[in-house]
């Protein structure tokens, strides 16, 4: 079936990153598998581990072009014993992306979906082609675009968990940081809709405009001189006891938990020297500061700080799962409705200058790769 172009990031052991297009076959679909032209793969926080791990970007260099692009960057090398399991590995990028699906294997269920337009999850995206198991792809409503539905896994799905979370634990309200997100705005029109108290944290005026502009009532600005005194008043009117923490280093989950300290003492009857009975938690799902988290222990003996990641959670949920991926497909253009800075080609993904706009992370700005673009 020819050859497709494929995005591969290389860590060598010397300390050097590569990124470069590989020249793969395409692949050939099994009997319950389908083929997909991938048209458009967002570039998530989560995809930039991989793909850019810890090199230093700012020195990154440009040789070759269109398809023979090669893009180099040193990597510091108290990193590289970290890698060491991907070290020399060409390593194929990108998580979710959605496309049509050209060809199918043989079981009926497969040859259904050809022509289809659909959604799929589980690496390799930033490629012109994908195969996917038949009942693993999204088959994105008839109005949509593989832009439309590009997003529709990672972000949707963690919002969705994090209200499913919430509501295993026993607890009532949140708190998200970066709250001005793609994601976090998606977590505020599902908290709307299903009347879940929302602490929003983000880091600028700006961002606290546009969240508000959407309808969030509790916006709290980490940058204002105020910032603890109205997280503490948001956290007591909300009852909130659970936050998902984006940035991870850093003071802001210590801060979280102590605002929610002082908002169970505001309703104690009686002193306890261990602070308050109130299990507060927070999770860190993120590393958008990658300092070390700062605990200041002023938040009783109640309390927890966690790691947590999508697809263990996901696979916690069993056949559950499959409900939030129905509610993120009737509310694809909606609730779940992702906006993008820029569509790139292949090609264009390599450019130093374009690395150094999506490596920044910033807050509102979120790219799309289409790798067919300019095939």
């Amino acid at each position: 079936m020819g050859t497709s172009l494929q995005l591969r990031s290389l860590v060598k052991s010397s300390g050097e990153l590569e990124l470069s297009l590989a020249r793969v076959p395409v692949p050939e679909p099994a009997a319950d598998e389908v083929l997909v032209r991938i048209e458009a793969a967002p570039i998530n926080p989560s995809d930039l581990g991989l793909l850019l791990g810890p090199a230093d970007i700012a020195n990154a260099k440009a040789s070759g072009s269109g398809a023979d692009a090669v893009v180099t960057a040193p990597v510091p090398q108290q990193f590289l014993r970290a890698l060491a399991a991907r070290l020399d590995d060409s390593m194929p990028v990108g998580n979710e992306g959605a496309g049509v699906v050209i060809a199918a294997g043989s079981s009926p269920e497969a040859q259904a979906l050809i022509g289809k337009t659909v959604a799929l999850l589980g690496g390799a995206t930033y490629a012109q082609h994908r195969t996917a198991k038949a009942a693993d792809v999204l088959v994105l409503p008839a109005d949509a675009t593989p832009a439309d539905g590009a997003s529709c896994f990672v972000n949707p799905l963690t919002a969705l968990s994090m209200v499913e979370v919430m509501r295993r634990e026993g607890h009532t309200a949140l708190v998200h940081t970066a709250a001005a997100s793609n994601l976090g705005q998606m977590l505020n029109r599902i908290c709307l809709q299903d009347g879940v108290p929302l602490v929003n944290i983000v880091r600028s005026q700006e961002q606290a405009d546009l969240l508000r502009g959407i309808g969030a009532k509790y916006v709290v600005d980490s940058t204002a001189p105020d910032f603890i005194e109205a997280l503490t008043d948001a956290i007591d009117e909300t009852g909130a006891t659970l936050a998902f923490d984006a940035i991870g280093g850093g003071k802001l989950a210590s801060q979280i938990l102590s605002a929610m300290e002082v908002a169970a003492n505001r309703k104690a009857t009686v002193y306890s020297r261990y602070g308050s009975s109130t299990y507060k938690q927070v999770y860190i799902y993120g590393g958008l500061d990658t300092r070390p988290t700062e605990l200041a222990r002023n938040f009783g003996l109640s309390w927890g700080v966690n790691g947590w990641l999508l697809t263990p959670f996901l696979v916690k949920l069993g056949a559950d799962a499959a409900k939030l991926r129905a509610r993120v497909a009737a509310e694809l253009k909606t609730t779940f409705a992702s906006h993008y800075t820029a569509e790139l080609s292949l090609a264009e993904a390599l450019q130093p200058e374009t690395i150094a706009a999506y490596a920044r992370k910033a807050t509102g700005e979120k790219y799309l790769i289409n790798p067919n673009k300019d095939a």
